[in-house]
């Protein structure tokens, strides 16, 4: 991402990577060691995102967003803000209400988090994304303050009634970030 980032030039294809990571606690720039509670044997790394400590693991969704910001007129927050509503649409379509919370990025179900947000952003593109909680074990998130907030509760599409199928899930995902972003999706292997 950061090298994708890097390299681009003006006019460089935008581009959506859509993967699951191995068990990992990810902390952003704005992380606090006390909110990593019981990291346990699962490995913490720092990373140049915002936002603070989440959980990635296999059964989650991760969707990086390397977009130029600049030849859309996008800012961060208006990204952040259609990101959430790729998510709350995608969710609707699962028979799913959700919703935002002011002043804490992501998307909630019943208050519970189901997907979480980190941007990075440089020279006017960004790189990281959002994680979508799918099928997974959903224990590490006890071992720390999900994105910072003590005791806050995460959920998943398998607790929902949701499909658990990653390669489905991704593919509506990015059918509504397209729609939300005004895209046109074409794919690369």
């Amino acid at each position: 991402m950061q090298r994708y980032t890097d390299e681009r030039a003006p006019g460089s294809a935008d581009r959506l990577w859509l993967l699951e990571h191995p068990p990992v606690f990810t902390l952003g720039r704005a992380a606090r060691r006390e909110h990593l509670i019981e990291p346990g044997g699962i490995p913490v790394v720092r990373t140049d995102r915002g936002g603070q400590v989440t959980y990635h693991g296999p059964g989650q969704l991760m969707a990086y967003l390397l977009l130029d910001l600049r030849p859309a007129g996008l800012g961060v927050r208006r990204l952040v803000g259609l990101m959430e509503q790729a998510v709350i649409g995608l969710l609707a379509d699962y028979g799913i209400g959700a919703e935002t919370r002011p002043g804490a990025p992501g998307v909630y179900v019943e208050g519970r988090k189901i997907a979480a947000l980190g941007l990075r952003v440089r020279r006017g593109c960004t790189f990281h994304g959002l994680a979508l909680n799918v099928d997974m074990d959903l224990e590490p998130f006890s071992r720390i303050d999900p994105c910072g907030y003590p005791g806050l509760k995460v959920t998943q599409l398998s607790d929902l009634g949701g499909p658990t199928d990653l390669d489905q899930v991704g593919a509506d995902l990015t059918r509504h970030l397209a729609r939300q972003l005004d895209y046109t999706v074409i794919y690369e292997k």
